[in-house]
C-alpha cells in the first residue's frame, strides 16, 4: 500500500515539492486514515492567505493511523480537540 505524506509544519526540506491545505474531515476506510484537506492559494501570506481557498477540489491523502496520531499530536489544538480547519502540509504518493 503507498501511503501519503501530511505534516503539521512546514516542511525545511524539498518545500517547492510540499502543497498547504486546510483539514476538512478525517475518517477510516479499509484499515487505514483519510485525511481529506482542501487545498489553499498560497503556503505565504500568513493565516490570511491559508483561508483563501483554491477552486481545486478537496483531496484525499490515505496514511497510517500512527502518521495520523503524530501529525495531529503536532497541531497546535488541545487533547481531543478536532483537527478539522487545521493547516498542514502534504504531498501525494509519487509527488
Amino acid at each position: 500500500m503507498n501511503h501519503d505524506r501530511v505534516h503539521a509544519r512546514e516542511p525545511s526540506h524539498h518545500v517547492d515539492r510540499w502543497s498547504v491545505g486546510i483539514v476538512e474531515s478525517i475518517s477510516e476506510r479499509d484499515g487505514h486514515c483519510v485525511v481529506t484537506v482542501r487545498p489553499v492559494a498560497s503556503a505565504e501570506g500568513g493565516p490570511e492567505a491559508a483561508e483563501e481557498a483554491d477552486e481545486s477540489e478537496s483531496v484525499e491523502l490515505r496514511i497510517t493511523f500512527a502518521v495520523r496520531d503524530l501529525f495531529v499530536g503536532r497541531l497546535a489544538i488541545d487533547d481531543g480537540e478536532s483537527p478539522v480547519g487545521e493547516r498542514v502540509w502534504y504531498r501525494k504518493r509519487g509527488g
